[in-house]
């Protein structure tokens, strides 16, 4: 716990600043005059490096010193959060969150690498727990602590982009003076080749889907020119994989079902969870007229659920060492609470939306640590760091994509129901609403009528509904993919200690002396009588 103590308060400092900006983003969007576009793209530019990174922080684990690394990470974590909050425009915000992301990308995979080789798999359901604990604090917290310092007039949103810099800085030490760990030194070349088009593919793939259907048509040249490109990048990649000494994902763990089924699953699980959890708040502030500070308050049953079924399934797997089953009964509640999520309106009981929140959090807490134990308990010590970003990588891509083709598709429907009442009120009226709902940016609900405010509620309430339902059969089909991973028993020993116990096996015998001569000095001697 000494060692992890650092590890865990890097991941908070990260977590806490990709989540204290959740319920700010509507008022710091406003206040730097971005509209729908730039509110996603904030959280979709964090989301692109953090996933483009993964592997490559994966692949540097396993080739020089994981704690310099983490460090490292820390290091443009802070300098990404401190360049965010003196932001001036939208651009100057989202290339300062892509920075973030870079760093947040190191701590998210280093921690699961660094824990996986210091405790068993059958130890670490529990110290999974921990960190699944961690996140839910910071997840919960980050929102409530983000609500309050927008909410405080003398301390303002940008305030909420530096109060992660502490933590990390605090983690940066505790980390020096209590991580140690082996240091792995190997003269090899690092694919960087491999990393740069495996971030290009996922540049122009994200690109593509933040765009259409606002800058041009799902079905246009444009889209056929990305969509295609970003094919032609992942097949070079693919092509350059193969050739590499020590490829930055090494395609042949691809081999192993677990591993595959489960960076399958990954991607579903991150499109819904962090699709539903991104846009909570939007739902929160615009559909029930909530200030950032209750929206934070009102997300809690998700974070309590995910906080709850994180660590009792650690500690219940480290007792039992079966895992199988809590990935199922996770995903079937993942998919019940996104589907009633998708019945949602903007006058709906409080207390039914948190019952839903609560199933989603607790099918999300199941799944997500889960999914990294059963992978990092089928690979050797060497791949550890690869495979272990592979899943990590997978999830965060879902991630990505979701946000970006759901934040599109809510536009569309909240203006298309906003367009289905929109005859039912006077000229002058229909010409304040359309300038508070189509003009590109997040509305200011307090300046409307109350009886356009109530019409614009509708509409963001039921649209912001649509995407639950569109991620409903996602969260399906990672519950469909879990069903065929096969459960193999937790090992007992740690990815160090394995190294360790295959190097002394590999060692050759150390040679026994000769056996004396029969007639020896010392074989004729008897003691006498």
């Amino acid at each position: 716990m000494e060692a992890l103590s650092g590890l865990l308060l890097g991941m908070f400092a990260a977590i806490l600043s990709s989540t204290i900006v959740t319920n700010a983003l509507p008022e710091i969007v406003g206040d730097l005059g971005g509209g729908q576009s730039a509110y996603t793209w904030v959280v979709t530019a964090s989301l692109l490096t953090m996933t483009a990174s993964t592997p490559l922080w994966g692949k540097l684990a396993d080739l020089f010193s994981k704690k310099v690394l983490v460090q490292i990470g820390l290091i443009v974590f802070v300098l990404g959060s401190v360049v965010a909050g003196m932001a001036q425009n939208p651009a100057m915000l989202i290339s300062a969150r892509a920075i973030q992301g870079l760093g947040a990308g190191g701590l998210s995979a280093l921690a699961q690498i660094i824990m996986a080789a210091m405790i068993s798999p059958r130890e670490r359901g529990r110290y999974s727990g921990y960190l699944g604990a961690t996140f839910a604090v910071a997840t919960v917290g980050g929102p409530l602590l983000g609500g309050v310092i927008t909410d405080t007039s003398w301390l303002g949103w940008r305030w909420c982009l530096y109060v992660g810099v502490p933590f990390a800085l605090i983690a940066l030490i505790v980390l020096q003076k209590t991580l140690h760990l082996p240091v792995t030194r190997r003269k090899v070349k690092v694919d960087w080749a491999g990393a740069f088009f495996v971030t290009a593919a996922v540049c122009l793939l994200l690109v593509w889907v933040t765009f259409a259907d606002d800058k041009y048509s799902w079905l246009s040249w444009q889209s056929a020119a990305m969509v295609g490109g970003a094919i032609a990048l992942t097949l070079v990649f693919l092509l350059v994989e193969t050739k590499a000494a020590e490829p930055i994902i090494p395609l042949r763990l691809f081999r192993n079902r677990t591993i595959t089924l489960a960076s399958l699953a990954s991607l579903f699980v991150g499109i819904a969870m962090f699709a539903g959890t991104v846009y909570f708040s939007q739902y929160f502030q615009l559909a029930r007229d909530k200030s950032p500070t209750m929206s934070g308050v009102m997300t809690i049953p998700m974070i309590g659920g995910l906080f709850v079924s994180s660590t009792a399934s650690g500690m219940i797997i480290t007792r039992t060492g079966k895992w199988k089953n809590w990935l199922l009964a996770g995903g079937v509640l993942l998919t019940a609470g996104v589907g009633l999520l998708g019945t949602m309106r903007y006058d709906t009981p409080y207390w039914h939306i948190a019952i839903f929140m609560a199933l989603m959090g607790l099918g999300v807490g199941m799944m997500m640590q889960n999914l990294v134990l059963c992978t990092q308990n089928q690979v050797a010590p060497s791949d550890l760091g690869a495979a272990s970003s592979v899943v990590t990588f997978f999830r965060s891509l879902g991630g990505a994509v979701g946000v970006s083709v759901l934040g599109s598709v809510m536009s569309s429907r909240i203006s298309g129901y906003a367009a289905d009442t929109i005859g039912t009120l006077s000229p002058q009226e229909q010409a304040a609403a359309a300038e508070a709902a189509g003009n590109g940016t997040i509305p200011d609900m307090d300046r409307l009528p109350e009886h356009i405010r109530t019409w614009l509620e509708s509409a963001y309430g039921h649209g912001i509904a649509d995407i639950f339902l569109y991620v409903a059969p996602v969260a399906l089909l990672a519950f469909l993919v879990t069903l065929f991973i096969k459960e193999v028993p937790l090992r007992t020993s740690g990815a160090l200690a394995q190294a360790a116990e295959a190097t002394a096996e590999a060692a050759p015998p150390v040679p026994r002396p000769p056996p004396r001569p029969h007639g020896s000095p010392r074989s004729r001697f008897r003691p006498p009588r």
